[in-house]
């Protein structure tokens, strides 16, 4: 293969949040390996990058149509408002494959015009199991109805995967399902690329607790309220909430704490900084969707993780973390691993793990062998 099209549901520069670390990686990773990249992203919001013609061939944006008129259909939202016939124009202007990032770009996939052409969709989530977890969490009832409205509509629409010649499920519990749902397509598991390409953890002992996320999302923002109310409104140890656009309400709960400090957007620099630095990454969620990016960049470059179970849920992960469910016993086991230098043993063991299962070049590898 001398090139692709890799059509991205966001401008994946930047790559500061969980969908678009994944896109910019593969990118470098196929720039790296001698394949021209014609990206074709929407844009709403991030602008144009010039960063991006570092490793691409071609660089071609959309605006995405966003606001009401997207919503009243039986197409997906996410969907609906990245239709472009531009874009259609655009990649009849070549033969090479089609890289479908997401379901959300997946609107020309049943297109007879590209019947004859390579199809690949990455699966970063199942998409309506993502959105009723959305709605379960949700305390704002027009924001609730929205997700479980787009749940139903994503459901009906994930068909047209039918359509793809391979598709790239994220994680083992991702694969499982598309593989059962539909048994005629061809599904491999390829995890998330991301910037790690070797295992770096810092000798000695750290004297703070991490949590981090994109802190404008309700997963995340519910998992830190979790760990400030549950855990760290008795536990007198220094803890560090990290992310993107905090909300509102979560600054309001830090400031009653004289221990919980928050570190507003930090940058690439400092987030890694923030990780490495650490005792331990704590990491939480209620959602045992994909494979959680945060997790993969704590276990290279941070020194205990402690999880609960949904976080390495269809992951081969578990034996990386400390796992546990009970929050007293969480509590237990943050307060003894506090004073404890994780071991060389430790170390090799999430080596041989995360080196097999979750480096870039094997993603890639996997990749290529199929088409």
């Amino acid at each position: 293969m001398k090139a692709i099209n890799i059509i991205s549901f966001d401008v994946p520069y930047p790559a500061n949040y969980g969908g678009v670390i994944d896109v910019f990686y593969k990118i470098k990773r196929f720039h790296n390996k001698g394949i021209k990249v014609h990206l074709h992203c929407f844009e709403y919001g991030r602008g144009e990058q010039t960063e991006l013609n570092n490793y691409c061939y071609s660089v071609n944006y959309y605006k995405r149509k966003t606001g009401i008129s997207s919503q009243i259909s039986s197409i997906p939202y996410i969907v609906k408002s990245r239709i472009a016939e531009e874009l259609k124009n655009n990649l009849l202007k070549n033969d090479f494959p089609i890289l479908f990032e997401g379901l959300h770009c997946c609107f020309l996939l049943d297109d007879e015009t590209f019947k004859k052409r390579f199809k690949i969709v990455r699966n970063h989530n199942i998409e309506h199991d993502y959105y009723n977890e959305l709605a379960k969490i949700e305390t704002n009832p027009i924001k609730r109805k929205y997700f479980k409205t787009e749940a139903k509509k994503l459901n009906q629409f994930e068909s047209i995967l039918k359509n793809a010649n391979l598709c790239l499920a994220i994680s083992d519990n991702d694969f499982n399902y598309f593989k059962k749902t539909y048994p005629n397509n061809k599904f491999i598991h390829v995890p998330c690329f991301h910037f790690n390409e070797n295992i770096k953890v810092k000798p000695g002992k750290g004297d703070y607790v991490l949590y981090h996320g994109n802190l404008s999302v309700s997963e995340n923002i519910n998992a830190a309220k979790f760990i400030i109310n549950n855990l760290f409104q008795s536990i007198d140890i220094p803890l560090k909430i990290a992310g993107l656009n905090p909300d509102d309400d979560l600054i309001s709960l830090i400031n009653k704490y004289a221990h919980i400090d928050l570190i507003k957007n930090p940058s690439d620099q400092e987030m890694s900084e923030l990780m490495a630095n650490a005792q331990i990454n704590l990491l939480y969620t209620e959602q045992a969707t994909g494979l959680k990016l945060k997790l993969l960049n704590s276990l290279f470059n941070g020194r205990h993780c402690i999880v609960n179970s949904k976080m390495v849920k269809g992951t081969s992960l578990a034996n990386t973390c400390l796992v546990e469910d009970d929050t007293n016993k969480l509590k237990e086991l943050i307060l003894n691993t506090f004073s404890i230098e994780i071991s060389e043993n430790e170390i090799e063991k999430r080596k041989s793990i995360l080196l097999r299962d979750y480096s870039n070049e094997n993603g890639f590898q996997k990749i290529i062998t199929e088409m």
